[in-house]
């Protein structure tokens, strides 16, 4: 499978006259697990809504690759799940999974073969037919994932996947994105949660709409002397 990676420079974009990001450059490799993090308001779910194309920059550029070959037709081969909530409470699981099937133009054999294997990994299969205003909100969120899963993305967006579910369902969504990722599919999700930022394999730090640094997790910390990954805004704001 290739891999998708997406390269952004000097990007700034402007939120009515606030400017929600300035000159941030950075890579985002492809096959890795990617996690932007950042107090509120500092311009996470921004960057993420300008990787899916959902954002035009105000300046800057951003490309996208697959292993070296520059791609301009990206919005096929993504998938992206917003922080809002974006289901459907009156639908089932069943029928959100049969919607994104026609939106996604899949046969329904191919059909049957990738939603039964994303039950199977999720552990939903219980819950096919219960609809969404019954679901937990830690199933609420593997439901989601199932639906931006099943076109079988190159490169999946996530924003703040699981804020909101209690702890035992953030740890089972951290190992559906890691076995995922596995499959050769580059991962960005934005959090706010530390102890999710050290199981990525590399974050970018941003802090009021710039890129404060890129790197990973262990490396930051030993680069900067560093007792817990939240420290990186208290050495930033000593410089």
């Amino acid at each position: 499978m290739q891999l998708l990676s997406v390269i952004i420079g000097n990007a700034t974009k402007l939120m009515c006259t606030t400017e929600a990001l300035i000159n941030v450059s950075a890579i985002f490799e492809g096959g890795l697990v990617h996690a932007i993090i950042g107090p509120n308001g500092a311009g996470k779910t921004t960057l993420t809504r300008v990787i899916a194309g959902l954002l035009k920059l105000n300046d800057g550029n951003i490309e996208y690759f697959l292993e070296n070959q520059r791609i301009t037709q990206v919005k096929t081969c993504l998938g992206y799940f917003p922080q809002e909530s974006s289901l459907y409470s009156d639908l089932t699981c069943q029928e959100h999974l049969e919607f994104f099937k026609e939106l996604y133009n899949i046969d329904k054999k191919e059909f049957a073969i990738r939603s039964n294997r994303l039950y199977e990994a999720t552990g939903m299969f219980q819950f096919k037919d219960v609809r969404v205003g019954s679901l937990s909100g830690g199933m609420y969120k593997k439901l989601g994932l199932m639906c931006v899963l099943l076109n079988r993305p190159k490169l999946l967006l996530l924003d703040e996947p699981t804020i909101g579910v209690d702890p035992v369902s953030r740890v089972e969504l951290w190992d559906l994105i890691y076995s995922f990722a596995k499959n050769s599919i580059t991962i960005i999700m934005t959090t706010s949660y530390m102890d999710e930022a050290k199981r990525a394999d590399k974050i970018h730090v941003l802090n009021e709409g710039r890129l404060l640094m890129s790197g990973k997790p262990m490396e930051l910390m030993n680069k900067y002397h560093l007792d817990k990954i939240e420290d990186i805004f208290f050495k930033n704001s000593e410089q």
